[in-house]
């Protein structure tokens, strides 16, 4: 069976390198099922760049699932922790929510069976990122053996592939790539700590990865930032 007859569930934040992945599962020619977490963060407003960058794409199916994490807290997103603003350190930063990749992938998993699809595209990337442990290969590796024990489909012999297309980008390779799909990056949504008027802080390690890699990619960022 070739990737044109072929679904993919695509988890879809709504930031850019959700986006870029989403989109490359629409040039290989997959049909696209879209899922985005509500998991009561912070940037909740990175919930309207994922229905855009969905209707965009034309995907089939775009599920918002509720899932409020803020119950488990732990994290800067999910609970009352200030977010850094001082640049990206070496360690963990506190913007890590426990678990959170591994969770969203299990969610991921249990539709990509529901849908009878195979391939799921996840945008985790282990170069220009702020250190999570749920972004490195290592991770998706065991989560693809973890997939084909924990199923039906993979007991019978029909297994899942995780596809990272970004894993091995940097933040510049990942502007390019975005510019080269067609796609705007305004489109996508990257701060975690939104100022008031929905604007992007500017400040926060996810806004500096992203003014980074535009900036070392030649490419205007449309975005509007508060500093």
């Amino acid at each position: 069976m070739t990737s044109e007859s072929r679904k993919a569930i695509i988890l879809l934040s709504g930031g850019l390198d959700s986006m870029v992945s989403a989109a490359i599962a629409a040039e290989q020619g997959y049909r696209l099922i879209a899922l985005t977490v509500d998991y009561n963060q912070r940037h909740k407003i990175e919930l309207q760049s994922a229905q855009k960058i969905a209707e965009k794409l034309g995907v089939d199916e775009h599920i918002i699932l509720p899932l409020d994490l803020s119950r488990f807290g732990g994290s800067a997103l999910t609970a009352d922790i200030d977010v850094p603003k001082t640049g990206v350190a070496d360690d963990i930063p506190v913007t890590y929510v426990p678990a959170r990749n591994l969770i969203f992938l299990s969610l991921t998993l249990g539709l990509a069976e529901a849908r009878d699809a195979r391939d799921i595209f996840i945008g985790v990337n282990a170069l220009d990122y702020s250190g999570y442990p749920d972004c490195r290969p290592e991770f998706i590796e065991g989560f693809e053996r973890l997939a084909d024990l924990a199923t039906k489909a993979g007991d019978q012999g029909s297994g899942f592939t995780i596809q990272t297309p970004l894993q091995h980008m940097t933040k510049a390779d990942i502007a390019r790539e975005a510019i080269r799909l067609g796609l705007d990056p305004a489109w996508s949504w990257s701060c975690y700590d939104p100022a008031p008027g929905d604007l992007p802080c500017g400040l926060c390690d996810s806004c500096r990865l992203r003014q980074k890699g535009f900036e070392e990619a030649g490419i205007v960022d449309p975005t509007r930032y508060v500093t």
